[in-house]
Formats: structure tokens, sequence, C-alpha cells
């Protein structure tokens, strides 16, 4: 028997023990007037905790537990035991909910928990931003009130959630969503959107590259096929003859310098081709780059070549060579003939090494610098493919300085021309030291100045 109970049977029994007691000495009146006294006192006592009891069950309010007497002090303070445990796992999971949504903060993506009416009871501020909620008054609110896309509220209406959709946020104007929800438990459901912006550019990226690829490949074997047909059915005299094979030599190294730069590209964005870092004269490469331009540009053009600083230079000089040549090429089919173009070189204050390619062509409007990088990006395709460029010509450029932690800046102006220049970081420059010349070798030198042309 419990001590409790004990203690509740102890007080009647005491009464009882009481009256008899009276009774003996005084007779029937007073042990009944003892039982009535005691039996009355005792049912007080529990009237009083009992109603503490149900005034303490029925409130409203977090009110501490009464304090019990006599027998139901053992019961109210059991009571007060499994309040404070109670107190205890409500901190406890408080503290679970409180790091489940500090860690749904964290989390990239956006997360709003929805019921089965799909009202909003709650959202991280990743979702916030993609959708536009509010957290304090969308919260209770039927998310469709909020996002509005037709292709939304037909995912979220037809309930199948297999798969999941792609909106463009009305929240960031260019930012694209991957929505996907997952229902859990009995009657909520946890809509999970993503920023796929990025993956989506380079989706698009991928088909505008294969879209370009294969238009650029169609046209030269278009019209080697033509040319090829045209000898199979025709009797043709030498000289038709061999101008077709001359036109058709010309589409086939069209597409070998397609299929060249591809694969320079290719070799640059792989993993598995790590740089080959040297050191090298940069005046050797700046002269072979010169003469290389002059040879393309066959007298055509003015080409001045201005070294001003001589060093070494630290990475892989074929990858150099192949992004300075590519600058100057470009140089020189847009501009026309009689122009000038300036190859420079010199090293800053600063350490850092700058290649510069200035033109007096036909310049570049200012909408179009941001993209001049992107491959097969043409201002004006029809003069462009006339010139013989495969439109990769700067994306090399771009990778090849990637690779060497260079940059690459492009100042232009329309009808007056424009300026290429490679900024090398300072760590892979190292000035020449040139030891200072007597009077008398200084008073007999005979060198040029700076400028070959």
């Amino acid at each position: 028997m419990s001590p409790s109970l004990l203690s509740a049977l102890f007080a009647p029994a005491a009464v009882a023990v009481a009256a008899g007691v009276v009774w003996a000495i005084g007779g029937p009146a007073g042990a009944l007037a003892v039982l009535g006294i005691g039996w009355g006192t005792l049912l007080v006592v529990h009237v009083r905790n009992l109603d503490r009891l149900t005034r303490w069950a029925e409130s409203l309010t977090e009110i501490p537990v009464p304090e019990g007497s006599g027998p139901w002090r053992a019961a109210f303070s059991g009571l007060y035991r499994r309040v404070r445990l109670r107190e205890a796992h409500r901190r406890d999971l408080g503290r679970t909910i409180e790091r489940f949504q500090s860690a749904a903060e964290a989390i990239p993506d956006g997360m709003v928990v929805l019921d089965m009416q799909n009202r909003v009871k709650w959202a991280n501020i990743r979702a916030r931003t993609h959708l536009g909620l509010d957290d304090r008054q969308d919260i209770g609110s039927p998310l469709l009130n909020i996002v509005r896309q037709p292709e939304f509220v037909r995912f979220l209406e037809a309930g199948d959630f297999a798969e999941s959709i792609t909106i463009e946020s009305q929240r960031e104007a260019g930012l694209t969503l991957s929505i996907q929800i997952v229902p859990f438990g009995m009657d909520e459901r946890l809509l999970i959107s993503r920023d796929i912006t990025r993956l989506e550019a380079v989706a698009r990226m991928r088909r505008d590259f294969i879209a370009n690829v294969s238009h650029e490949l169609k046209t030269p074997l278009t019209v080697i096929a033509g040319f090829l047909e045209t000898l199979q059915e025709l009797h043709l005299d030498e000289k038709q003859r061999a101008r077709f094979m001359q036109l058709m030599q010309e589409q086939a190294t069209s597409m070998q310098r397609l299929v060249e730069d591809l694969l320079t590209l290719s070799a640059l964005e792989s993993e598995q081709n790590p740089m080959i870092d040297e050191k090298f004269a940069v005046v050797g490469l700046l002269l072979q780059v010169s003469s290389d331009a002059k040879s393309l540009s066959q007298g055509r053009h003015t080409v001045a070549l201005d070294l001003g600083d001589a060093a070494t230079v630290s990475g892989c000089r074929d990858e150099l060579a192949s992004a300075f040549g590519n600058l100057v090429s470009n140089a020189i089919r847009y501009t026309p003939e009689g122009g000038t173009i300036t190859l420079s070189w010199r090293v800053d204050d600063n350490g850092t090494g700058v290649f510069a390619v200035t033109d007096t062509g036909i310049g570049i409007a200012p909408e179009h610098l941001p993209r001049l990088t992107e491959r097969f990006y043409r201002i004006d395709r029809s003069r462009s493919r006339a010139t013989g460029g495969t439109g990769l010509g700067l994306a090399i450029v771009k990778h090849v300085l990637l690779r060497h932690q260079a940059m690459l800046e492009i100042a232009s102006e329309p009808g007056k021309g424009s300026t290429f220049a490679v900024r090398l970081p300072a760590r892979r420059v190292e000035r020449a030291i040139v030891a200072p010349e007597t009077p008398a070798k200084a008073a007999s030198s005979e060198a040029p100045s700076g400028t070959v042309s």
C-alpha cells in the first residue's frame, strides 16, 4: 500500500478511534459529536484541495501547481514533478525546433512547410527571397494567393509531385527556380525551391554551342557537297575546275580551323590537361607575334611593336602565344586596309605585365563588349564569316588567361578602333635587370628605339 493512501486512511481512522474512546467515556452523544466535527473537518480539507486542483486544471495560463495539504500533499507533489518534466521536454523540443529552423535557414535551397490546403505554415529566408513571402503576413495564407504563375498553379492543384517543375521567380528578374514538393507526415507538404539559373544558363550555352557548331560546319559542307556534285555531273574546263577546287579548299581549311579551335578549347577546359609552367623571355614571344601579324596582314596595314620593358614571364609560352596571336589576328581582320595595329608591352609599377593590341579599326559598340568572349558570339555574322574567323578566338583567349590568373581589358569606340589589353599578375612577371652602360658605350650605341615597324 502506498504511503499516500496510508496517509489518507490515517485521519478517518484517527477520528473513528477518538469517537470510540469518547463513546466509552461519555456515551454516544459525545461520540457522534466527535465524528461530526472530525469528518466535517476532513471533508472541508478535501473540498478545498479539490477546488485548488480544479482551478489549476481549468486555468488557460501557465500557473504554478498549488501546494496541497494533508493527504493531498503527495498528489500535488507528483503533479509538480510531472509539470517540471513536461517543461523540460518542452524546452528540449523547442531547442530541437530552433536547431532545425537554424539548419533550414542555412540551407541554400528554399523550404516552405504547407498544410494539406496548401497554406503556408513556415518558410526559411531563401524561400521568402525566391517566392516573395512575408513571414509575418503570409503565414497561414494559401500559397496560390502569393505565387500565381499558371504553370505553378496547375502543378499544385494537380497533386502529382513525382516530378519537379521550373518557373521564373516573381521576386527577382532573371532568376530561374526548380520547384519540388514532398509530402511528409500525415497532413503536411514540404516545398523545396532551388536556384537553377546558372544550370539553365549552362544548358542554354550547351544547346547554343551545339547549334552553332552544327551551323558552322553545315555551311562549308554544303558548299563542298555542291561543288563535288557539279564536278561529277558536268564537264568543266580546266579553269572552272581549278576555281571550284580552290573554293572547296577554302571551305575545308575553314572547317579545319574550326575543329582545331574546338580541340584547343577542349584542352584548355580539361582538368586532365595541367598547364606547363615555364619561364621564358617575353621579347622573343612578342617578336614572333609581330612577325606573324605582318605575314597575316600581307602589307595591308602598318604593324608596330613597342617593347617598353624586357621581362621574364612564368607560364605556358604556347598558350600565351595563341592568346596574343588571336588578339592580333582579330585586330587585322577588323581593321580596314591602310590602318595601324600597335602591339605594346610594359611592366607597371606594381609589377603587372601588360600586353596590348591597339587598332584603328571599325570599333565595337558598348553593348557587345560583355559578350565578346562567348563562343561563336559575333557582332556581324556575315562580316565575321567573310573575314575567315571561327568565332572562337576570344573564347580561347579567355580560357588561356584564366589558366594564367590574368585579365582581359577591352576599350573600344565605334569608328575609331579598339584596345585589347592582357594583364598578367605580378607573380608571373619578372622585370629584366639591365646593367648600366659606361659613358663610352652609351656614346657609341646605335641601338634603335623601342618601337619596331
